[in-house]
């Protein structure tokens, strides 16, 4: 069962027409809602479930530059400014907090990847720099001796999963934005090939622009439109402890595990290096599109033939749009954790910094992670498609990042000048003759 999300009070009321629709209610979908009813723009929010149910509370809740691919970089710089005032912004608690990041450099050939992100960094005036030695002792117990160095960016810090997009669904519905929780978007209605309405579980909404920030749906949502999105799931677990005092307050990733602490004392916890990949029918679909992704992470990719197979082979069948679509069937994705890695992560965290031997786990969840080719999201409009942006594929990146691409969203569907340059997110990269990859070595 996943973490228990801060509610927000359910609407009944569907619009008849509005300007934009957005489907999901994640960190990316209410950002964008926010800052859309923030300037005016009629807006539905429309979530088969509860906001933030899935990915957007079962994240690690970390809001970093460090180590951000550097395609990334610069919306991330316009996010954690965001995040900075987010809390006066929405008028309630997102749990934002500045405390740094480190990631540990574990050999020398880690110090030169941290070397060269720094390098890709620079340009940004990113207050991140190497540490080791004593001023790692100081900042995490017993790392100076343990590791060659650390990448250390002290403006980094973390929000709470459970509280974030909440706060900013409850700020966009009093800024004039329809919030409608359990509302499935079955599909879409078109006009001269344009985007007009969205038929939901509760009635047609009219609208000019449609959002799709779906998360790990919208691969199934887009193929029903006519678009390949070439899209796979990650499965991804974290655990949860009681309140702890003695652990530092400075988050730390490295090969064995990964921390920080909440806002109610206690510490997320997570396997630095594990991600379990489910094989389902569009593994051998996109083979070719992930292949060197593959390559390059094959370490910490565990792949696993489970359910996920035969539920998606049952989901990507065409419902017509009067019937009860796969998204009413399941309001929210919550697969089982993998605790026997969690668990070798927890044993190795206390052999490392005995002040987590008093840590009482008191939850572990899993949720599954939207994943692109190239580990960076699709942020664009559609050729061929006027009125439809896809907000999806956010690679595990999209929390921290969230804030500023709902605001680059909302720029992009009021064809305002946009907060970043969106070259790097657009779709057409999947068709243009683009040679789609990550970025090696960060």
């Amino acid at each position: 069962m996943g973490p228990v999300v801060d509610p927000v009070e359910a609407e009944h009321r569907i619009p008849s027409s509005v300007d934009v629709v957005i489907v999901g209610g994640g960190i990316i979908g209410t950002s964008a809602a926010f800052f859309l009813a923030q300037k005016g723009v009629s807006v539905a929010l429309c979530e088969k479930g509860h906001i933030a149910g899935e990915q957007s509370s079962r994240n690690w809740g970390w809001v970093r530059k460090a180590r951000r691919d550097p395609r990334e970089i610069p919306l991330i710089v316009e996010s954690l400014r965001l995040w900075e005032g987010l809390n006066g912004e929405v008028e309630g608690e997102t749990g934002f907090r500045r405390t740094g990041i480190l990631f540990a450099a574990e050999s020398d050939a880690d110090v030169a990847r941290y070397e060269t992100w720094l390098g890709h960094a620079q340009p940004y005036q990113i207050e991140a720099r190497l540490v080791a030695g004593n001023e790692l002792d100081r900042m995490m117990p017993g790392g100076g001796r343990r590791w060659k160095a650390a990448l250390y960016c002290a403006t980094d810090g973390r929000a709470e999963p459970q509280k974030a997009a909440p706060a900013i669904a409850a700020a966009a519905r009093r800024a004039g934005a329809a919030v409608l929780t359990n509302c499935a978007v079955r599909g879409v209605e078109k006009s001269a090939g344009k985007v007009s309405a969205v038929i939901t579980e509760h009635g047609r909404i009219a609208c000019n622009t449609l959002v799709v920030a779906a998360g790990a749906w919208s691969r199934r949502f887009l193929k029903d439109l006519g678009l390949t999105l070439p899209q796979l799931k990650v499965r991804a677990s974290v655990m949860r402890t009681a309140p702890l005092d003695g652990p530092p307050e400075t988050a730390l990733w490295c090969n064995d595990f990964a921390f920080r602490k909440r806002l109610d004392g206690g510490y997320n916890i997570a396997n630095g290096n594990v991600n379990v990949v489910p094989i389902v029918p569009d593994s051998f679909r996109f083979f070719s599109n992930f292949l060197p992704a593959l390559r390059e992470d094959h370490k910490s990719l565990k792949l696993r033939l489970d359910g996920r197979f035969r539920q998606e082979l049952h989901e990507a069948r065409p419902v017509p749009l009067d019937q009860p679509s796969p998204y009413e069937e399941t309001r929210v994705l919550d697969p089982a954790p993998d605790s026997e890695y969690l668990r070798t992560a927890l044993d190795r965290l206390v052999e490392m910094i005995p002040s987590f031997a008093a840590a009482e786990v008191v939850q572990e969840w899993a949720g599954l992670i939207d994943v692109m080719p190239d580990a960076i999201p699709v942020i664009s409009g559609v050729d061929g498609v006027p009125g439809l942006i896809i907000a999806t594929g956010f690679s595990g990146h999209g929390f921290g990042i969230g804030p500023g691409a709902g605001r680059l969203i909302a720029d992009l569907a009021m064809g305002v000048a946009p907060i970043v340059d969106p070259g790097e997110f657009r779709f057409s990269r999947f068709s243009d003759g683009t040679r789609v990859r990550p970025i090696a070595g960060i």
